[in-house]
């Protein structure tokens, strides 16, 4: 995904945010200095206890009514306005990648084989800055903000554990929007990009299991080979995408790994086919779901094999509410000048569990720019790789951003 801002001339925040830009930047070496200790201690999945303890020490003093949760290391801070009004969440998300880093920063992981690579250290920071902004500013809020701090979003499903904990009625009245934002070092920094509808993918896994008989590898006749079916699979599977389902209507069927046999002079008995589905639209999702087994069935019996498939459920389509969407726009224009708000023109294909979130309340998901400054877009590292670096000063925007949509939404 590369995105730059539309060539237009800058113009000034609106009166109704002044000062934002400059209250993000006073906090800009408190959110730095807690982006470098999360990411020096990264974790992993639900249980984040050196995490959880570092967003409570930064939430300590202010104004805000703090639990945490039971099914993982969430937090969940409620700020209650100067006046009644609808309730708005912000949410960021806590947990690393199964990555060893190799950045060279002077703050890198200090846990093997944990690396916070795809920014959750910097949306962590981000938004525990944002609620302190918010605090000062609490007469201008009439309602309530939700910060949601969640662990388990790489494949944890950690924010239906907290829909399940009751995240969305914290504040006593259930939550009407929803916003998160997400780190990129692929846009230009301090750039954020948003669009309506399907924004990011479904993303569920598949297992095929192909049996056959085994044998000698120099005596094939006498066997049944599993690898040639498992082989043909794969062509199979493209086929399926390319001549079943409407183009208007994309997918993704992508074989991640395939295994079998032991050495060079036997035929296995089995070969194990893995891999992912992407799709934009749970109607494609299910139609793939539904034809996937069929196809690896007929594929093997053709081979007279067997095939025995497991497709395991992840996170739906995320579903930009149609006016939320570009309202984020609004909001980041307005709040930072119209330079630093540009549509995004195509969904992504990697996959958000705030697609949980999406589909209880109204709401978007944006991306904010961090591309590493004298970093050519096409030649940054991007987010899951174990070099991604990302631009520290565009928090500032992120500070920005999370606070003007709470106080549009509770102005």
């Amino acid at each position: 995904m590369s995105t730059t801002p539309p060539d237009v001339k800058t113009t000034a925040p609106e009166p109704r945010f002044t000062g934002l830009v400059e209250a993000a930047r006073s906090l800009q070496p408190r959110t730095v200095a807690l982006r470098r200790q999360v990411h020096r201690h990264p974790e992993q999945g639900l249980d984040l206890p050196v995490t959880q303890a570092a967003v409570r020490h930064a939430l300590a003093g202010l104004p805000l009514e703090v639990t945490t949760g039971r099914a993982g290391s969430s937090v969940t801070a409620v700020l209650r306005g100067a006046r009644p009004g609808p309730t708005v969440l912000l949410r960021a998300d806590m947990d690393a990648l199964p990555l060893r880093e190799e950045t060279g920063l002077a703050y890198a992981s200090e846990v093997d084989g944990t690396m916070h690579a795809c920014g959750h250290d910097t949306h962590v920071a981000m938004l525990t800055s944002a609620a302190r902004l918010l605090t000062s500013r609490r007469d201008a809020l009439a309602g309530q903000v939700v910060f949601m701090f969640q662990p388990g979003e790489e494949g944890h499903h950690g924010a239906r554990h907290m829909l399940d904990e009751g995240v969305l009625d914290a504040a006593g009245t259930r939550v009407e929007k929803a916003f998160a934002l997400h780190i990129s070092s692929t846009l230009q920094s301090g750039v954020v990009v948003s669009r309506p509808g399907p924004t990011m993918a479904s993303a569920d896994t598949f297992h095929v299991t192909v049996t056959g008989q085994g044998g000698h590898g120099g005596m094939p006749h006498d066997a049944v080979d599993p690898v040639p079916p498992a082989a043909a699979l794969v062509g199979a599977l493209q086929s399926l995408v390319a001549r079943r389902i409407s183009v208007h209507r994309p997918a993704v069927v992508s074989v991640t790994r395939i295994v079998a046999g032991t050495t060079t002079n036997i035929i296995p008995e089995s070969a194990l086919v893995e891999g992912t589905i992407r799709t934009l639209s749970e109607d494609t999702r299910a139609f793939v779901r539904r034809e996937l087994p069929k196809l690896a069935e007929h594929v093997a019996a053709a081979h007279g094999c067997t095939a025995e498939v497991t497709i395991v459920p992840g996170y739906p389509v995320t579903v930009n509410d149609a006016e939320a969407g570009p309202h984020v726009l609004d909001v980041a224009a307005a709040a930072l000048g119209t330079r630093w708000a540009a549509h995004m023109e195509d969904p992504l294909m990697g996959a958000e569990d705030f697609s949980y979130v999406l589909q209880e309340v109204p709401g978007a998901i944006s991306f904010l720019g961090a591309c590493p400054r004298g970093v050519e877009l096409e030649h940054a590292e991007a987010n899951h790789s174990s070099r991604v670096l990302f631009d520290e000063a565009a928090m500032e925007h992120g500070v920005v951003v999370y606070a003007a949509l709470a106080l549009d939404a509770l102005r």
